[in-house]
C-alpha cells in the first residue's frame, strides 16, 4: 500500500485515496471531500482501478481463446459507481455552518487572490443561498446543496473583489434523505465582515477542516444563527464624539 491507492474501508461504508500513514499501523484515507481519516492498516483493502480491471477480463478473454474455447463476444460489465451516504455523528445532530476563505499564496497575502468554501458540520443536508449587499439590494453569490459533513467550493476571487464581502446574508433550510429527522427551523443570517483580516497573515491557519492556511467564520453554531458584526475604530468614535455634542 503506498500514497494514492485508492482503498475502501472494511468494517464501515466509505473510502479514499491514501494520503500518508501514521507509524506502521495507522493509514491516513483521504475521501472525495477532502477530509482525511485515519484507519488500522488492517481495516482497509485496496480497490484496483476501472483500467486495471479492464485489462484483467482482456487478459482473461485472451486466455480462453488460446485454449481453445468457442470464440464469443464478450459483452464486459461497466463498473458500477456510487457515492456511500455520509456518516453520520452524534455531536452531527446540532447544525454547524461556516464560511471559509483560503488565500490563494499566503506569503503574498497583500496581494492574493482568494477561494471561498462553506463548510457543512452536521448530519443534514442544507440548501444554502449566499448573497452580499450592494447599497439597499443583494446580489446572489452562491445557491446551492451541502452535503452532509462536507464542504463545497463557492468562488474564487480577486484582491479588488474584496470590498463586496463587507456585508453578507446566509439563508439555509436543513433536512435528512431516505429518513426520519428532527425538524430544524429555516434560518436567516446577516454577516459583517472585517475586511482588514485579508491583509493580517496571522488570521490564516489550518484548521479541522482544510490542512491549508485559512480564514473560517461561523454562520450556524449550534442550531443557531451567529450574527458578527464589526464595528471599526472610525465609528466608534464618531458615535462617542456625537454623544458627547448632545450632553
Amino acid at each position: 500500500m503506498k500514497i494514492g491507492d485508492k482503498v475502501r474501508f472494511l468494517s464501515e461504508v466509505g473510502g479514499g485515496r491514501v494520503s500518508g500513514f501514521q507509524g506502521k499501523n495507522i493509514v491516513l484515507v483521504e475521501d472525495e471531500d477532502g477530509f482525511e481519516i485515519p484507519m488500522q492498516v488492517k481495516d482497509v483493502i485496496i480497490v484496483p482501478e476501472v483500467e486495471e480491471v479492464e485489462r484483467g477480463v482482456k487478459l482473461e478473454v485472451k486466455e480462453e481463446v488460446k485454449r481453445g474455447v468457442k470464440e464469443e463476444v464478450i459483452e464486459e460489465e461497466k463498473p458500477v459507481t456510487f457515492k456511500p451516504k455520509p456518516l453520520e455523528r452524534r455531536e452531527g445532530e446540532l447544525l454547524n455552518l461556516y464560511l471559509s476563505f483560503l488565500p490563494d499564496d499566503v506569503k503574498e497575502i497583500s496581494s492574493t487572490g482568494f477561494e471561498s468554501y462553506l463548510v457543512n458540520d452536521s448530519n443534514y443536508y442544507m440548501q444554502v443561498s449566499l448573497m452580499s449587499a450592494e447599497g439597499a439590494s443583494w446580489r446572489l453569490r452562491f445557491c446551492g446543496v451541502v452535503e452532509p459533513n462536507s464542504k463545497l467550493f463557492v468562488e474564487a476571487f480577486d484582491r479588488s473583489q474584496v470590498n463586496d464581502l463587507e456585508r453578507l446574508c446566509v439563508q439555509a433550510i436543513a433536512w435528512k434523505q431516505d429518513k426520519p429527522f428532527s425538524m430544524k427551523p429555516a434560518i436567516t443570517t446577516e454577516l459583517r465582515l472585517n475586511l482588514t483580516k485579508f491583509y493580517k497573515l496571522h488570521v490564516f491557519h489550518p484548521n479541522e477542516f482544510f490542512n491549508e492556511p485559512n480564514w473560517t467564520e461561523d454562520i450556524i453554531r449550534d442550531d443557531k444563527p451567529v450574527r458578527s458584526v464589526f464595528v471599526n475604530e472610525e465609528q466608534v468614535k464618531e458615535r462617542l464624539s456625537s454623544l458627547g455634542r448632545q450632553t
